[in-house]
């Protein structure tokens, strides 16, 4: 039981961090767009936000198996630790090739997720990746997915579009594009389930 109480108190005290981490780099953000700082910080007064313990075991054939199928975080962000051991995948624009993300000690790896490139009318752009396994280590990985509260309609933010640059997508409830998010099997290799394109706006 003293365990599960410091595992408890560790936890809580690791969420209250990353969540800190996530305000700041949303703020980093909103910046660079133009914006003002805090202009993102309303959509997350009630946040969905959690965290996840990953594990995956080794596999004699790494090949055949996927610790996580291609995909795209719905979120806003994602905020990784990992091991050493390494795993993650992230499919590289330019030629369409799986390059695999080299862990570094002491740091994270940050992923943009798809309401972020949708607020910003696709100046940013969410990130595909994928998870394979090792064929001799277990791996192990946390990562800290930050959304917005259930309520928020998401679209591109008002102050990025213009006549010449009107807004690229149709505007979708969270809650709901969530609920149906989590219905998608990330083990398969070829996911197919709601997406952000599925709401893009013809031009």
């Amino acid at each position: 039981m003293v365990y599960i109480f410091f595992y408890r108190e560790a936890s809580e005290e690791y969420a209250k961090g990353v969540e800190k981490l996530s305000f700041t780099l949303l703020e980093l953000i909103s910046l660079s767009l133009g914006l003002p700082a805090k202009r993102f910080h309303d959509f997350f007064e009630d946040h969905t936000s959690f965290i996840r313990l990953n594990h995956y075991s080794p596999c004699p054939s790494p090949h055949l198996a996927l610790g996580v199928g291609r995909h795209k975080d719905a979120g806003a962000l994602t905020v990784l630790a990992q091991d050493d051991v390494g795993g993650l995948d992230v499919k590289r624009r330019t030629d369409g090739e799986w390059v695999r993300v080299k862990p570094i000690p002491d740091s994270y790896i940050i992923n943009v997720g798809d309401i972020i490139q949708v607020w910003s009318n696709d100046r940013y752009e969410s990130a595909e990746h994928r998870v394979m396994v090792n064929s001799e280590r277990e791996r192990f990985s946390i990562p800290f997915f930050f959304n917005p509260s259930h309520y928020v309609m998401v679209k591109p933010i008002e102050e990025l579009t213009t006549v010449n640059n009107p807004a690229k997508y149709k505007e979708y409830n969270w809650g709901k594009f969530f609920k149906t998010r989590k219905g998608s099997n990330f083990k398969k290799l070829d996911v197919e389930n709601i997406q952000i394109y599925h709401f893009k706006i013809s031009a």
